[in-house]
């Protein structure tokens, strides 16, 4: 099986293609943890893709790997980013309490967009194409159950001391604000993976201090309405195979 969290589309389309390519099977860690679903006592491969947060893993990967049973004879973890992938392979094997047979990393646009301009199509068009071929490569190394550290541009685990705080500071919900073209839709709450948003007198309010900062909310709003940082001038962004 191979797992996936996913709020834009990267990790999905990833997910998808190596489970397509494999006969296997693509699913959803937060679909996991919303159902309680966390034991697969039967399994040959075990696939983990996950975005890169502040070079660690998302929270929800975080949940999920911890707290996840699961037996498989080959393991690999697959890293998205947009300049490094930093700790989160050491990350994975740390919550998973076993050591992963293969390790990849694969460069996609990044949805940070406080940080990372998205603004120009064919650019981002490029960068996933070129995604797309990589995983090509990938995928062969999966079928042929390889093992090793294909990872490029990782950090060395003594940094992975850095995640936390700066994560933290990154999560933190007073970052956003609403512009007046929000016109009350709800998708932002209803899409909400932490369920940090709720709509009251037609308007976003977030109502924990912390979120995944995933930023699902602010790149699916219709209108561009919800920013972070310097999100304005750097445009949304969706997988386009989303």
């Amino acid at each position: 099986m191979i797992f996936y969290f996913s709020s834009t589309g990267n990790c999905r389309y990833v997910a998808q293609r190596i489970a397509e390519s494999t006969g296997d099977k693509a699913v959803s860690m937060l679909d996991c943890l919303n159902r309680q679903e966390l034991a697969f006592p039967d399994c040959e491969v075990l696939g983990i893709v996950s975005p890169t947060y502040a070079w660690g893993l998302p929270d929800i990967v975080d949940r999920f790997l911890q707290n996840v049973k699961i037996n498989s004879r080959y393991t690999f973890f697959i890293a998205t980013y947009g300049t490094t992938p930093g700790n989160t392979a050491y990350f994975a094997e740390k919550y998973l309490g076993r050591k992963i047979d293969a390790r990849f990393s694969l460069r996609m646009p990044d949805n940070f967009t406080p940080w990372f301009d998205l603004s120009d199509p064919e650019q981002v068009a490029a960068t996933n194409a070129a995604a797309s071929e990589r995983l090509k490569d990938y995928i062969r190394l999966i079928k042929g159950r390889e093992t090793g550290s294909f990872m490029k541009r990782q950090a060395p685990d003594f940094t992975s001391i850095f995640h936390r705080a700066a994560y933290d500071w990154l999560r933190k919900t007073s970052n956003f604000r609403v512009k007046a073209s929000c016109i009350g839709c709800g998708l932002c709450a209803e899409k909400c993976p932490n369920e940090a948003i709720a709509l009251r007198d037609g308007r976003p309010v977030w109502v924990k201090e912390k979120c995944t900062m995933c930023l699902g909310c602010l790149h699916r709003c219709p209108k561009f309405a919800i920013r972070y940082g310097r999100s304005d001038k750097h445009g949304q962004y969706r997988h386009p195979g989303k």
